[in-house]
């Protein structure tokens, strides 16, 4: 299945927050991404500019476990260990990122003030360390839902079900590097939350989060924290993607859509082209703004929203 819908929006760079839930995402969850939006909205109402619109947007998703992102962080597959990626940009220069941070409640917010450091992307322990050096707290994401979740998987994988695209069981198997073997087939959908925003000035930013995939190899990162795979913000918009990572960053396809819209693709061809770019049977979401415009695409079924501010 594809969707694509394009808000037209004039090019007087009126304030917008696109949200969305993750690509293979329940699609009746729409209300979640709807609430961070307007989040984000308020956010710029308030007078913040579009990255910390987008930060606060993505906050929010974080918040709902309904989503695979901070509280609703997936299990890998020892049923204990979370690792979480975020990562923000925007149009003046601004970038951070994190990757296979835990026990942190907000990872956009951690990503954010990376981007205040020398550095652009932190990982593991110097992550954690970093995010406890700005005060963020400890916390422990993991809720009965994702408790049942991981259960459910297991059965999966007991069943023999194939999960993961692509994937050849025996040479994954092969290089697994928890404690107790796999046994069985490995994979599960890998989600993630993004948020894209024009602010009143015409910039645009990005965030995004996700709580990964499971099962996967201990300190696997996908395309989220990826510079032009999982996002990108340039002067020709902001674009955030969500699916399968190991495919995404392939392609490097946030940037290679905002070039499409630098040339002067249309939004809405810009992010029907990309899903051509991929195998359908593998998930692929994209929500962008541009100068004119504001969409969402994917091949799944994706929650997703936006709030429109006053010109």
């Amino acid at each position: 299945m594809m969707s694509a819908t394009a808000l037209n929006t004039p090019p007087s760079s009126r304030p917008i927050v696109v949200t969305h839930g993750g690509a293979g995402a329940d699609a009746r969850d729409r209300d979640g991404c709807a609430a961070a939006a307007n989040a984000g909205m308020q956010s710029l109402r308030d007078g913040s500019g579009a990255l910390q619109a987008a930060v606060a947007a993505v906050r929010v998703l974080e918040d709902d476990p309904r989503f695979n992102a901070g509280t609703g962080s997936v299990l890998r597959m020892d049923g204990v260990t979370v690792e979480m990626d975020a990562a923000v940009m925007d149009s003046q220069g601004r970038l951070g990122a994190v990757a296979g941070l835990r026990r942190v409640r907000h990872p956009v917010q951690v990503a954010a003030a990376v981007a205040d450091t020398p550095h652009w992307l932190l990982c593991g322990e110097g992550a954690l360390r970093f995010a406890r050096h700005i005060g963020a707290g400890d916390h422990d994401p993991v809720t009965p839902q994702a408790l049942r979740k991981h259960q459910s998987m297991l059965e999966k994988l007991r069943r023999g079900e194939r999960l993961v695209h692509g994937e050849d069981n025996a040479s994954f198997a092969q290089h697994w590097n928890y404690p107790t073997p796999l046994a069985v087939a490995p994979g599960q959908a890998c989600d993630t939350v993004g948020a894209v925003v024009r602010d009143a000035g015409g910039h645009y930013a990005v965030a995004g989060s996700t709580g990964g995939c499971a099962p996967a190899l201990l300190g696997r990162v996908g395309d989220t924290p990826i510079i032009g795979a999982g996002f990108y913000a340039g002067p020709a918009g902001a674009v955030a993607v969500t699916g399968i990572g190991e495919h995404i960053v392939r392609h490097l396809l946030a940037h290679t859509v905002h070039g499409w819209m630098a040339d002067g693709m249309p939004l809405d061809d810009a992010l029907r082209r990309a899903l051509t770019l991929f195998d359908p049977a593998i998930d692929i979401g994209l929500i962008a703004v541009n100068a004119s415009d504001s969409g969402a695409c994917s091949n799944r079924d994706m929650p997703w929203a936006a709030a429109e501010g006053a010109q």
